[in-house]
C-alpha cells in the first residue's frame, strides 16, 4: 500500500500533470489523503517492529499540513478514551469549552457553526484547523514541538517542494491538492467521537465498504480500532464482522450504515454542537 500510494503521487505528479492536469490534481489529492491514512497506521506500529523503519517510509508528509511528529504525538494522546472528545484533553477534539466559545469575537463564531456542518467541515475545516493548531502549537513553548515544526518545514521545503517544482505540476496546484486531501479526510473525522458520559460509547462505526474505506484504511470501524489500536487495518473489517454485537453493545449503538448515509443527514446540517454539552466551564 505504501509502495502505491507513492506510485500513484509520484506518477500523478511527474507523468499525468501534463497532458492530465485535472486527473492528475485528483490522482494528487487521493494520495496525499491515503499518505495521512498510512502514517496514522505507522503511528500505531504497522508494519515494522522497528518504530524509525516505520518512520522512514511515511517522511516527509507529503501533505505539507502536519508535521509527521505532532501528528503522532497528539494521536496517541487522543487514544486515552477517558479524554475523548474534551476540548481542553483531547487534541482531536471538534468541541469547544464554554469559555472558549464566550472568548470568540462576532466573526469567528459563525465559522465555527458552519465548520459543524458536512460542507462547512470540508470547505474551511482545513483551514480552521490548521490555525488553531498551529496557534497551540506556539503557545505551548515546547522545544520539542518547535523541532519538529522546523524538521517538517525542512523536509517539505527540500523533499517534497523540490519534487514539485520540477513537475509540470505547479505549486498552487499542489498546493490546492493538499488542501482538498484534507477537505476528504474530514469526511472520515467528521463524527468519528460524541459527546457521551461514558467514554466507550463515545466512538462511531460506519459499516461502510466502499472506497472510502480504503481510501480510510478501514478507520470508519473506528470503535474497533480504539478498542484494538493494534490491529493491522487489513483485519479490522473480520475482527468487526466476528464481533459485530460486541462493539455495537460497547458503543451504545452509535452506528451508520455508510457514509452516503452521513452526507445526506448532515451535509447542509450540524450534527453537534460547538460547545460541548457536557463540559460547564
Amino acid at each position: 500500500m505504501v509502495f502505491a500510494c507513492y506510485g500513484l503521487w509520484g506518477g500523478a505528479v511527474y507523468w499525468l500533470a501534463d497532458s492530465q492536469p485535472v486527473l492528475a490534481g485528483v490522482i494528487t489529492t487521493l494520495a496525499i489523503a491515503q499518505h495521512s491514512s498510512l502514517q496514522h497506521e505507522i503511528i500505531h506500529g504497522h508494519p515494522f517492529q522497528n518504530h524509525r523503519l516505520n518512520d522512514a517510509l511515511v517522511f516527509p508528509a507529503i501533505g505539507l499540513a502536519i508535521p509527521y511528529g505532532r501528528f503522532r504525538d497528539t494521536h496517541l494522546a487522543h487514544h486515552k478514551d477517558s479524554n475523548l472528545t474534551d476540548p481542553y484533553d483531547d487534541p482531536e477534539s471538534n468541541f469547544l469549552a464554554p469559555v472558549q466559545w464566550s472568548g470568540l469575537c462576532a466573526i469567528r463564531r459563525p465559522l465555527f457553526v458552519a465548520n459543524n456542518t458536512l460542507l462547512g467541515r470540508m470547505i474551511i475545516g482545513p483551514a480552521l484547523g490548521q490555525i488553531c493548531f498551529m496557534k497551540s502549537d506556539v503557545r505551548s513553548g515546547d522545544m520539542r514541538i518547535v523541532g519538529s515544526w522546523l524538521s517538517h518545514t525542512l523536509s517539505s521545503a527540500i523533499i517534497v517542494c523540490s519534487v514539485v517544482r520540477y513537475s509540470s505540476l505547479p505549486i498552487w496546484g499542489y498546493l490546492l491538492c493538499a488542501y482538498f486531501a484534507l477537505s476528504v479526510l474530514k469526511i472520515r473525522t467528521y463524527l468519528e467521537h460524541r459527546a457521551h458520559d461514558k467514554s466507550r460509547a463515545r466512538t462511531v462505526v460506519i459499516e461502510d465498504r466502499g472506497p472510502l474505506a480504503l481510501l480510510f484504511l478501514n478507520n470508519n470501524l473506528h470503535i474497533v480500532h480504539h478498542m484494538h489500536p493494534n490491529v493491522p487495518w487489513y483485519n479490522l473489517p473480520k475482527l468487526y464482522a466476528n464481533n459485530r454485537d460486541r462493539f455495537l453493545s460497547a458503543n451504545e449503538g452509535y452506528r451508520y450504515k455508510s457514509y452516503a448515509e452521513i452526507v445526506a443527514r448532515y451535509f447542509l446540517k450540524a450534527k453537534d454542537p460547538v460547545v460541548h454539552p457536557l463540559i460547564k466551564d
